[in-house]
Order: structure tokens, then C-alpha cells, then sequence
């Protein structure tokens, strides 16, 4: 019995020492497991962090103005404009200049600049004389610009997917058809890449409309102290408006006269007959 019961004792501590030895690997590989769940679970956490702070896009503003200014000097003006708007670094589009009644000088000029410079030339090109009007305004294209990228971005793939197709193609027709396809969608591409590069322009340089004329009241002072030259010009006037009424006055006059003469003669025709026969 007491062999037995020595047996029975190891026995037991044997088995617990190997149920100790089997749980501590258990307990290892469930803590390895949950440290592989806790795992997955933080990077899900932050994946739906990013997604509730998306990256913010760039904005893109179409930016116009239109000025219109009186001057006393317009091609001085004009000169002081460019050099503003090539200062900030942009350029003069158009530039139209005319002489208004030979006394008036007028220019018009359409103007480029970088949309950082915009308001700074904008104050300067307003301060060139008396303003007249200004007119501004901005429109947001962000979402035109971000859909056009996108769109470029699917049709470069497309192309390039046809053009797989094409070096695997080994019938005629199909070559024929698939060079089709790819004409329709390089045209496409090439549409997508014009518009583009249309709107990089627009949203990079913003557009100034400057309208420039001289006041009337210069020209009219001018007009206000005549010289020798204006005194003749007058006198001539004067000597031509004359004679153009004589002309009317004789014009007028010259079937009276004419009746007159014919009676005169007659007349005196008739006198010199009474006194032939007197004799």
C-alpha cells in the first residue's frame, strides 16, 4: 500500500508537472494570438483615422479683373502698367492704343500676372490715375481640375491597355480595329491634356482687363485760348461762308434778272423804232 500510494503521489505530480508544462506554451501562443489580434485591430483604427483626415487638396481659383481709369498722359500710363505687371512677373497679353477725335488718346490692355501678385498690381494699376470702375471676380474650379486629372489618369491606362492588345494582336483585322480604337482614345487624351493645360493657365495667371482714356476737360481747355493759327482758320471759314451766300443770292436772283433783261431790251427796241418813224 505504501508503494502503491508513493506511486500514485509521483504519478500525480508528474501529471501536473506536464499539464503545467503543456498550459505554459497554451498561454504563450493565446498571448502571441491576441497580440496579433490587438495588431490588426490598430491598424484598422488607424486606417479609419486617416479616412476621417483626408489629405486637403490644393484649391484652384480662376481670378479676373477689369479696370477702367481716366489719365492725363495715356501712353505714360500705359508704360507704367507694363512695367508694374512684368515687375511681378507676368505679361501684357493684348495691348490696343487709338487717338479718339485727334485730341484724345485711349488704350486697351489685357494683362497676365501670377495669382500671389494679383492683388498688389491690382491696387498699384487702380492708383495709375482717376478710377472710374472696377469689377472683380473668382471662381473655384478645384473639382473641374481634380476630375480632369482623374480622367486623364483612366484614359493613359486605356490607351496603354490597347496598345497590349496591339503587340498581341496577330490578325489583320484585328490590328486594323484595334488602331481605330486607339486613334479615338489618343484624341480623347489629347482633349483631356488641352483642357488641362487650359485651366493650369488660367488658375496660374490671373487676367486684368485695363481700359485707359484722358479727360475731356483737357482737350476742351486746350480748345479755350486759340491762336493765329485758329484766327485764320476762322477768317477763312468766315470768307467762304460769304461767298456761298452770294452764290445762293445770285442764284436765286438770276431768273428775275433774266426776265428783267428781256423786257430792257425790248424796250429799248421799241424806242428806237417810235422815233425812226417820228422822223
Amino acid at each position: 500500500m505504501l508503494a502503491l500510494s508513493g506511486c500514485g503521489a509521483s504519478g500525480d505530480d508528474a501529471s501536473s508537472a506536464a499539464d503545467r508544462g503543456v498550459a505554459g506554451p497554451q498561454q504563450q501562443r493565446g498571448g502571441a494570438a491576441a497580440g496579433k489580434a490587438e495588431a490588426p485591430a490598430a491598424d484598422s483604427a488607424g486606417t479609419k483615422q486617416r479616412q476621417k483626415d483626408p489629405t486637403p487638396t490644393a484649391t484652384h481659383v480662376i481670378r479676373t479683373a477689369s479696370l477702367s481709369v481716366e489719365v492725363k498722359d495715356v501712353p505714360k500710363a500705359a508704360a507704367r502698367a507694363r512695367t508694374a505687371v512684368q515687375g511681378a512677373g507676368g505679361l501684357v497679353e493684348k495691348e490696343t492704343t487709338e487717338r479718339i477725335d485727334s485730341a484724345l488718346d485711349s488704350s486697351h490692355l489685357v494683362l497676365r500676372v501670377p495669382q500671389d501678385a494679383y492683388d498688389e498690381v491690382l491696387r498699384e494699376l487702380s492708383g495709375t490715375g482717376k478710377l472710374v470702375s472696377r469689377t472683380s471676380a473668382a471662381k473655384d474650379v478645384t473639382d473641374q481640375v481634380v476630375d480632369i486629372d482623374s480622367r486623364i489618369a483612366t484614359q493613359r491606362a486605356s490607351v496603354a491597355r490597347v496598345r497590349k492588345l496591339m503587340d498581341r494582336a496577330g490578325k489583320l483585322a484585328d490590328v486594323v480595329t484595334l488602331e481605330g480604337e486607339l486613334s479615338s482614345r489618343q484624341a480623347a487624351l489629347e482633349s483631356l491634356l488641352a483642357q488641362q493645360a487650359s485651366l493650369k493657365d488660367r488658375t496660374t495667371l490671373a487676367t486684368i482687363t485695363l481700359d485707359l482714356a484722358e479727360p475731356e476737360t483737357a482737350a476742351g481747355a486746350a480748345d479755350d485760348d486759340p491762336g493765329f493759327p485758329d484766327a485764320v482758320t476762322g477768317g477763312w471759314h468766315a470768307f467762304v461762308t460769304m461767298l456761298r451766300w452770294l452764290a445762293m443770292a445770285i442764284g436765286a436772283a438770276a431768273p428775275f434778272l433774266g426776265v428783267a433783261a428781256v423786257l430792257a431790251v425790248l424796250w429799248r427796241f421799241l424806242r428806237r423804232r417810235r422815233g425812226a418813224e417820228g422822223e
